[in-house]
């Protein structure tokens, strides 16, 4: 028999075989043969199981010092997600323009009382600031053009790095998730995020210029791990507003999967222009479009950030 006809019975050996899988402990099944967007095989994530008692929350931080690559988008989506799979979720509006609340139908000129009163006033108790959103289990604690001043006044204050972490503290044992969403830069009050904070998601847009600035992002992770947080551990690099049509997008995505390998999510935010209607209408995706792709990639992300989560409070 020739040596073409050998390696084409064995060809036709490997597509016949079936296709293997591989199990880890936390129930996520891989199919080798199945590559996704960020051609790795891509991972089938369980549906999560409902939770008993809630809290003690998980902290996680957005954020990446470049704006309009998708920190608020997502902060408000996988919160809204992980609201559908029965977490209690509060979001936190960390960045002064206060593109959160408004992404949330809450216009930040008209409020009373911010994040910013929060830290800046003794007197001023999370429960007096928290607001209920349109998604059933998801709190807002909102932000406004007053935060901006924060910085500038926390400087004088003793341990100013930890302000944040102090007056979320009362309330972590009533959620099981809680997201803040930070300003586009590395300032006082990033880093305040950062030392409340658990882990981070860093979200990515996939265009070169959005990687330039990911090395000093994560030199200042470095420097609060080691100084001011011991905890805090890197959730993900997450890609978003990607097009697979576009040659650069691909490339882009390759470069930062290999560079940081597994802290890449295997879930990939599409481009559409559904994000930014949901914005306007001032919902989630996942209840002003609950079929499209965008809502069930941000579910699908839920799943993911869940799997790799330590398990704590599953109901019996």
């Amino acid at each position: 028999m020739t040596e073409s006809a050998n390696n084409g019975e064995t060809a036709f050996a490997a597509t016949a075989a079936p296709r293997p899988t591989t199990e880890n402990p936390w129930g996520v099944t891989h199919d080798p043969s199945v590559l996704g967007p960020t051609q790795r095989p891509k991972p089938t994530f369980p549906e999560p199981p409902p939770v008993g008692d809630h809290g003690p929350a998980r902290v996680v931080a957005m954020c990446n010092q470049k704006g309009g690559v998708g920190k608020t988008t997502t902060t408000i989506n996988l919160g809204a997600a992980l609201a559908e799979y029965g977490r209690k979720v509060l979001l936190v509006d960390f960045d002064p323009q206060g593109a959160l609340s408004v992404g949330l139908g809450i216009n930040p000129l008209q409020l009373d009382l911010t994040v910013y009163n929060l830290l800046m006033e003794r007197s001023v108790e999370v429960e007096d600031v928290l607001l209920k959103t349109n998604v059933d289990g998801m709190d807002l604690i909102p932000s406004n053009i007053d935060l901006s001043a924060a910085e500038v006044q926390l400087v004088s204050e003793v341990a100013r790095e930890q302000m944040l972490y102090r007056v979320l503290r009362p309330v972590l044992n009533d959620y099981d998730v809680v997201l803040i969403d930070c300003q586009p830069s590395l300032g006082l009050l990033t880093v305040n995020a950062l030392t409340a904070s658990d882990g981070v998601v860093v979200p990515l847009e996939c265009e070169f210029f959005a990687l330039r600035g990911v090395a000093l992002l994560m030199d200042t992770i470095s420097k609060v791990q080691e100084r001011l947080n011991e905890k805090l551990e890197i959730e993900g690099l997450l890609a978003t507003m990607y097009d697979s049509r576009t040659l650069h997008a691909r490339e882009v995505l390759a470069r930062v999967v290999e560079a940081f390998g597994d802290k890449v999510f295997h879930t990939v935010i599409n481009r559409t222009v559904r994000f930014p209607d949901a914005t306007v209408a001032g919902e989630p995706i996942t209840r002003f479009d609950p079929s499209s792709g965008g809502a069930n990639a941000y579910r699908e992300l839920a799943k993911e950030v869940l799997a790799r989560w330590p398990v704590r409070g599953l109901a019996e």
